[in-house]
């Protein structure tokens, strides 16, 4: 429960300020006119109708970063060779702020989903990578020895020992990796989309609708916060279920 006492206190600290008129109501309106804006919205289907873009377009480029991300990772942990090569690229690339390519990436890929895919992937693929191979390259070597000694072959190996040995960073990295890819979203949404939470913040800023702004920003913080629980979740029940067994 002392997860959500802050929250909470939040909240009747806003109602007591907003009862007695101590905050501007254009700037923060009071908790009263967010919920009515919450209602309608969800009544008209627009914030159902905005969440379900928005959750869309994060797991189709989240799932393309993991997809890239581990075999990549792999790869490098079994190629020295292809890691040196690669390492000057690899970080330049992630020096840049996936945000900053937005121009860019709207004149490759245009204003679709293409370019909005794109900013998810740059923002959550070095998270997962990194945290991954990491993962790969810290491995118990009595574990590897054991695999050699036994001449498993490749996929054995990986299975049984190497995912294994690895997945607690493989999991920390999925889930700093979601994190970049919820936010890199949103800003993408702020600057290039019809539908979305993103949208439905800028829109709603444009008609002067502070109430529906909040309604969007705390839907953010609330799915963002659902979807991390539920990977802590499923990293408990894999961590737990998965040791390293030849």
């Amino acid at each position: 429960m002392l997860h959500i006492a802050l929250p909470l206190i939040i909240i009747v600290i806003w109602v007591i300020l907003s009862s007695l008129d101590l905050l501007n109501p254009y700037l923060v309106p009071s908790p009263a006119r967010v919920w009515n804006a919450a209602l309608g919205l969800i009544v008209s289907g627009d914030l159902l109708g905005h969440i379900a873009v928005s959750l869309v377009r994060v797991w189709g480029g989240y799932a393309l970063s993991v997809c890239c991300a581990l075999p990549l990772a792999l790869l490098f942990h079994e190629s020295p060779v292809l890691r040196r090569i690669f390492h000057g690229l690899f970080e330049m690339i992630r020096a840049v702020p996936p945000l900053a390519m937005i121009p860019l990436l709207i004149l490759w890929f245009g204003l679709g989903e293409g370019s909005k895919l794109a900013v998810i992937l740059l923002a959550s693929f070095f998270p997962v990578f990194l945290n991954a191979q990491s993962g790969f390259d810290t491995m118990d070597s009595n574990w590897l020895e054991l695999s050699r000694s036994l001449e498993l072959s490749f996929p054995r190996h990986l299975f049984s020992v190497l995912i294994p040995a690895s997945l607690p960073q493989i999991i920390t990295g999925l889930r700093l990796g979601f994190g970049y890819a919820w936010r890199a979203l949103l800003g993408a949404e702020l600057f290039a989309a019809a539908s979305g939470l993103g949208y439905l913040i800028t829109d709603s800023q444009a008609m002067a609708r502070i109430d529906r702004v909040f309604v969007g920003i705390i839907s953010i913080g609330i799915l963002g916060a659902f979807f991390d629980a539920l990977l802590r979740f499923l990293a408990r029940r894999l961590v737990g279920h998965n040791q390293v067994a030849v």
